[in-house]
């Protein structure tokens, strides 16, 4: 098993959760977060000419459990809704899970997820 994070526009959760929802992928977690990457923010002219930068900007992150199987599908499904083709679309990250156990029922490794 897999867990995947990425870190998407939040415009683009939609997209990103009915791709994943085609998969047959439903369990999965977002928060809200920011943060800032190669983009380091942007930068908005302000009354008077002053320039203000924002460097934190709004992100959401999901987080889905997977089975191996399912890393390539999963991943190819979070680039193809979330991409816009420019700077700070986000980050795929792909993390080793051990085990995953539901708790309603007891289910240990795959089945849980």
């Amino acid at each position: 098993m897999k867990k995947i994070e990425a870190i998407i526009r939040p415009e683009k959760l939609t997209d990103v959760k009915d791709a994943l929802d085609d998969l047959g992928l439903h369990g999965m977690n977002f928060t809200q977060v920011t943060g800032r990457g190669s983009q380091r923010g942007i930068v908005h002219q302000g009354r008077g000419g002053e320039t203000v930068t924002v460097d934190l900007l709004p992100k959401v992150k999901l987080e889905i459990v997977v089975t191996d199987m399912a890393v390539e599908r999963a991943i190819d499904a979070i680039i193809a809704a979330s991409r816009t083709g420019n700077i700070g679309d986000g980050k795929i990250f792909v993390f080793p899970v051990e085990t995953a156990v539901r708790v309603r029922t007891g289910e240990r490794g795959d089945v849980a997820v």
